[in-house]
């Protein structure tokens, strides 16, 4: 009989357990997201909650799960995954599971805003009859607050749904998304001046994010979900996103991105916000990185009526994408922003960001959809696209140019000549002036912002 010394064996040992960790190294490092492998290797017992992606359909890997100890929070049939809650000492199991595609992490998810006080534009276009009647925009936020711009004289919040605290009737604990709406579609009934885009447009509100204004990818695919199967029953043309997490992976790997782009297979228009991580290159925010979304940065029009001054926010998020994509897209007004807050049915607020171009783009695309219902998502986008004003900062700052509203309606200046010369009616948000402008006595100042969007 041989005999061996215990060192010997300790060295078997040894040999087999590298080649163990090997093995577990080259599955984490093809299946399991960076974050959730710092989060195993730091040693904890606690639950990690994760996206889970499928080699086909969702459904394949829930028992997986399951039995090593997980719990299913959501199931996303339109991009083959699942949101699960995995205790850590597990991860390693169902990553080695032969069904299972990828592990990534719940991120956190953000409103795109920022500190600054911002103002937006808006139209005259409504007095041509263009007001997104009928229209539907799905707004991923904070929720919405039954301000009264929204609800009078007709409610135009015709569905919410709440993901974070299963409650039923519309709210919004953080204002975000209630600002967000009505720069969209509010309709002025308590200030006429802070009419937004399109003052006929019907608002679905999916409150995504809580009271903080933050959130987590999972609640947020739930809601994309949510729309998807709920978009004919609401007419859901166009999905507002005002939010944005970092950019870590490829839109092909991003749980968010690929979800916005299943939405907009599936015909919906996406918008969403570059983010305020400007002006440095590479900060576009995830869903915004993907190639089937319109990604929206905002613009300074430093207080005048002419382009030739206008320049990209410092805070706008620039491109490219980590796949190396050119973004934004688009950019909108974003500088003294004013629209409804959650205070009150009668009151209002200036707030900044991405955030607050990304509606005015939304709400635009409402009065291009009623003008002309038979076009489609994508040949709204490049209707936008391709009547932009291009201001010369760069494509991975301005994307294609400024929105110009008017070459997207393909409305003629004889039309607003005769609007100019009518009595006046409701008019939109736009910026307070902070310095006395040269006019007479009949000039309305706030006019300036919007005739922006129209030369």
């Amino acid at each position: 009989m041989r005999i061996y010394c215990m060192e010997w064996f300790a060295v078997r040992r040894n040999r087999t357990q590298n080649k163990v960790d090997k093995r577990i190294q080259q599955i984490r490092a093809k299946f399991v997201h960076p974050v959730v492998v710092r989060r195993m290797s730091a040693g904890t017992k606690d639950i990690i909650p994760t996206i889970v992606y499928s080699e086909n359909r969702h459904e394949d890997i829930e028992e997986c799960i399951e039995q090593a100890g997980g719990t299913i929070k959501y199931k996303y049939p339109l991009i083959n995954a699942v949101a699960a809650n995995i205790p850590a000492t597990s991860i390693d199991d169902i990553a080695a599971h032969h069904m299972i595609q990828f592990i990534n992490h719940d991120a956190k998810v953000f409103k795109c805003m920022d500190n600054a006080t911002l103002a937006i534009v808006a139209h005259r276009i409504n007095d041509l009859g263009y007001t997104g009647k009928g229209v539907g925009i799905a707004v991923l936020d904070t929720g919405v607050y039954p301000h009264y711009d929204l609800t009078r004289p007709t409610n135009r919040i015709v569905a919410f749904k709440d993901m974070v605290n299963a409650r039923n009737s519309p709210y919004d604990d953080d204002g975000h998304g209630t600002h967000v709406s009505g720069i969209a579609a509010g309709n002025g009934y308590s200030q006429s001046k802070y009419k937004g885009i399109a003052p006929e447009a019907n608002i679905i509100g999916v409150k995504v994010l809580d009271g903080n204004g933050s959130g987590s990818t999972s609640d947020i695919l739930a809601g994309i979900q949510w729309v998807i199967d709920n978009k004919d029953r609401y007419n859901i043309r166009i999905l507002n996103m005002s939010l944005g997490a970092p950019a870590e992976k490829s839109y092909r790997e991003d749980p968010l991105a690929k979800a916005a782009a299943r939405a907009s297979q599936q015909g919906i228009l996406v918008c969403t916000a570059a983010g305020n991580s400007g002006p440095n290159a590479g900060t576009i925010n995830s869903p915004g990185i993907s190639p089937d979304v319109l990604t929206v940065g905002a613009v300074d029009d430093n207080k005048t009526h002419t382009y030739e001054d206008d320049f990209v926010a410092s805070f706008s998020s620039r491109g490219p994408t980590p796949s190396g994509l050119t973004k934004p897209d688009i950019v909108a007004p974003g500088v003294d922003i004013y629209s409804l807050s959650n205070k009150g049915p009668t009151s209002y607020v200036a707030h900044s960001g991405t955030s607050m171009a990304t509606p005015m783009v939304a709400g635009s695309a409402a009065l291009l959809m009623e003008k002309e219902p038979n076009l489609s998502a994508a040949q709204v986008r490049s209707r936008m696209l391709n009547t932009t004003v291009n201001i010369r900062e760069g494509r991975n700052a301005e994307g294609h140019g400024i929105i110009n509203v008017k070459a997207m309606l393909d409305i003629d200046d004889q039309d607003l000549s005769n609007i100019e010369d009518s009595p006046p009616r409701n008019r939109s948000p736009r910026r307070l002036p902070k310095f006395k402008l040269p006019s007479t006595e009949n000039f309305d100042p706030s006019l300036l912002a919007l005739l922006m969007l129209l030369l």
